[in-house]
């Protein structure tokens, strides 16, 4: 009888060890079907911002920087579009590139979502690490490396966004950054079209305190090892990884 007993208890372990398995299965290659994803650890990989060629011609497309790296015997092995711009091309907001301040931090008051506050700023510094703070707490000094300003934030210190709602019909391409517990840092684009609540979820589930939107509707993403090729584009900056050829 207790051998029965042991058995039933062994069987009935195994069922829930399978069935685990099997959910987190189904968890991955759910996530795989809605979304891009690339994670960076800055100790691995340099993450770089760009904007215009050495001839100050703006990049646009992740192909059109692709072409110019390859010039310059680097390969790209990741690029999304990094941040909301003007009709110009310019970055809306704050760009340092290079310790190098190229537009200035915007804090005015405006319509769009761009100016669903509190917007926020993601930046990379020369001791390599990937920072998202808010626009307010943002304070500019001389360990900025790489810098992008763009709104709304997804989720700040682990909450998603007040203006967010679940059921939102607000449906589009999105792609943002967080950055995860370890300090890695884990871009994101849906290939679907997505809600903000559903999307700012989607980086707090994974762990991230503090996420950015980057922008929808334009978003492209360039991923190579997971076949995911887009290189077309009509955008601002850029962010990258390389390696030399």
């Amino acid at each position: 009888m207790k051998f029965l007993k042991k058995n039933k208890i062994i069987f009935l372990l195994l069922l829930v060890a399978i069935a685990s398995s099997g959910f987190i299965l189904f968890q991955k290659f759910n996530q795989n079907e809605k979304f891009v994803t690339y994670k960076v650890n800055l100790k691995e990989k340099e993450i770089k911002f760009y904007w215009k060629s050495d001839y100050a011609i703006n990049f646009k497309s992740i192909g059109n920087l692709k072409d110019w790296l390859s010039q310059k015997n680097e390969e790209l092995l990741f690029a999304t579009n990094g941040g909301m711009y003007k009709k110009d091309y310019s970055p809306q907001g704050l760009y340092i590139e290079n310790f190098e301040v190229k537009n200035q931090l915007d804090t005015i008051e405006g319509k769009g979502n761009f100016y669903l506050k509190p917007n926020g700023v993601f930046y990379i510094t020369n001791d390599k690490k990937g920072i998202i703070c808010t626009t307010e707490n943002f304070k500019n000094n001389a360990t900025i490396q790489y810098a992008t300003q763009s709104e709304p934030i997804l989720v700040i210190d682990s909450k998603i966004h007040d203006a967010f709602k679940k059921d939102s019909q607000n449906l589009n391409i999105r792609n943002g950054v967080g950055i995860l517990d370890n300090g890695e840092i884990i871009f994101a684009m849906s290939k679907k079209e997505i809600n903000f609540y559903d999307f700012a979820s989607f980086f707090k589930a994974l762990g991230c305190k503090n996420a950015l939107y980057l922008d929808g509707f334009v978003s492209r993403t360039y991923l190579p090892e997971e076949n995911w090729i887009q290189t077309d584009g009509n955008f601002g900056v850029i962010i990258g990884i390389t390696k030399n050829k």
